[in-house]
């Protein structure tokens, strides 16, 4: 059965080991080498400082885990966050990225967060290293494109686009209450 929990610095190791293929073989995210676990420690334990970061796990194995950071890093955007997700290989489409992003919603939410954006590198024709699946993903969740930049990187000997995609939370904001 699946569960739902707060990552711990010490789940470095499980997140870079789902991580590394996306870097290793996908234009998903533009990093080119693999972090090392001492490296996602810090990135974990600098998430955490503000943020919820969030892993799935079945049977004790770590299987996906998502969470959100600073969107800009003004006061003024206190109340937007930009999310992330990443999903073991085997375990896409069943659900488990779905389980996330609905457990990370209800966090930020409570944190007072109204705006949840993506970062999404985007190409027109799929290719080896690029579906359209994450946007679809995050379409079936509720995003909606809003920008869409191109030639924003440039990994495997092609350029690729980036969209953000936001999605509006119903959480009241400081001002309403």
């Amino acid at each position: 059965m699946i569960s739902l929990r707060t990552c711990t610095p010490d789940d470095a190791k499980a997140l870079v080991e789902i991580y590394a293929p996306y870097v290793e073989k996908t234009a998903i995210t533009f990093e080119y080498d693999v972090p090392s676990v001492e490296e996602f420690r810090s990135r974990i334990e600098n998430t955490l400082k503000k943020y919820p970061y969030i892993v799935a796990e079945d049977d004790g194995k770590i299987i996906g885990y998502a969470y959100a950071g600073t969107f800009k890093g003004r006061r003024a955007y206190d109340h937007c966050a930009e999310t992330s997700i990443y999903v073991a290989e085997e375990q896409h489409g069943k659900g488990v990225g779905r389980m996330l992003y609905a457990e990370l919603e209800k966090l930020l939410e409570a944190k007072g967060i109204i705006n949840i954006c993506a970062c999404i590198t985007w190409i027109d024709k799929p290719n080896s290293h690029l579906t359209q699946q994450s946007p679809r993903f995050h379409e079936k969740l509720g995003y909606k494109t809003v920008a869409h930049f191109h030639r924003c990187g440039y990994k495997f000997g092609e350029w690729y686009d980036m969209i953000w995609m936001e999605k509006i939370l119903p959480a009241k904001s400081l001002w309403e209450k």
